[in-house]
């Protein structure tokens, strides 16, 4: 086998190879976000039950829950910056 051809198999064995690594990663990249994205569905579903409740209680309660909708709606804009890095 000459040089050449010898290279370009090695360097095609190498690529191989780092496709397979990235492939594994990708992969547990995949659960890993999908995993986030349902945490975040629930927390919006939770965001949505609080603004509703909003509506029907007193200007005092509705200050304990609007600052708790608050911190919810900043965790998940958090979360959906933190999950858009893996795109």
């Amino acid at each position: 086998m000459n040089d050449i051809v010898r290279q370009m198999d090695e360097m095609a064995r190498k690529l191989e190879q780092e496709a397979g690594e990235l492939r594994v990663k990708v992969h547990l990249a995949k659960m890993e976000a999908s995993d986030e994205w349902k945490e975040l569905e629930e927390k919006l579903a939770k965001l949505r039950s609080k603004t509703k409740e909003l509506s029907g209680v007193t200007a005092e309660a509705s200050k304990d829950i609007g600052a708790a909708a608050k911190l919810l709606g900043e965790e998940i804009r958090d979360g959906f910056k933190k999950l858009a890095t893996h795109f």
